[in-house]
């Protein structure tokens, strides 16, 4: 079966995410073009559209790569995303229904598991899921949609950024037991107390990231010109 854009958009967007297409790596129309069995010109769109996402850098003249967030770059993601998640969970909280708290658990327990398992890309995949079904579900779809793009980008700084290894205390990705605050205070349907939580949580992601340790944990893919 011939796939649609969206589909070729979710399988680039993994691999980029996962890692199977590394930072910096080059993305050839044609190569692309005959994986997927699809003409240049789907593909050309398909990686404008990542690139909006911040998942893939357009150059002038030399095609797309994977996108390498710089230090200033993953300050700046979390930045935006400590001004818009707390009025995000703030109108979350006021419509957050018995299903949306069983599906915010879910994701927890999900990401609990991958953590334990030493999954960690799967860990920071999981973790995502659980920011972006509040701000999928707030009523804000403006915000939503700028979210979005933040928290995919998010998870490119911390595998390129955060702690290397899954410790029993939680250390790579999202904190489960920071979700769990945050979760509790929806319960409560405190939306000031949630919105606390989550500035706090998303603050201690941003003081982990460990710059100038991963310029000697990472090389750059040589590029295949």
């Amino acid at each position: 079966a011939v796939l649609s854009d969206a589909d070729i958009h979710a399988r680039l967007a993994e691999a980029v995410l996962e890692q199977r297409l590394a930072p910096g790596q080059r993305l050839r129309e044609d190569e692309l073009g005959q994986a997927f069995g699809v003409s240049r010109t789907r593909i050309r769109q398909v990686l404008i559209r990542l690139a909006s996402e911040d998942l893939v850098t357009l150059v002038p003249n030399a095609g797309a790569r994977v996108a390498e967030p710089t230090p200033d770059e993953a300050r700046e993601v979390f930045g935006a995303r400590r001004l818009i998640e707390p009025e995000l969970i703030g109108a979350f909280v006021a419509r957050a229904t018995a299903a949306d708290l069983r599906e915010l658990q879910g994701w927890i327990r999900d990401e609990e598991r991958a953590r334990a398992e030493g999954r960690r890309h799967d860990a920071i995949r999981h973790a995502g899921a659980f920011h972006l079904h509040m701000a999928e579900h707030a009523g804000n779809r403006t915000l939503a949609r700028l979210l979005r793009p933040l928290v995919m980008r998010t998870s490119l700084v911390l595998l390129r950024y955060g702690p290397q290894v899954i410790r029993d205390g939680g250390e790579a990705g999202c904190g489960c037991h920071e979700h769990r605050s945050i979760l509790a205070a929806i319960k409560l349907r405190d939306g000031a107390a949630a919105g606390r939580a989550m500035v706090d949580h998303l603050s201690r992601l941003a003081s982990q990231l460990r710059f100038e340790t991963a310029c000697l944990l990472y090389t750059s893919p040589s590029p295949r010109d």
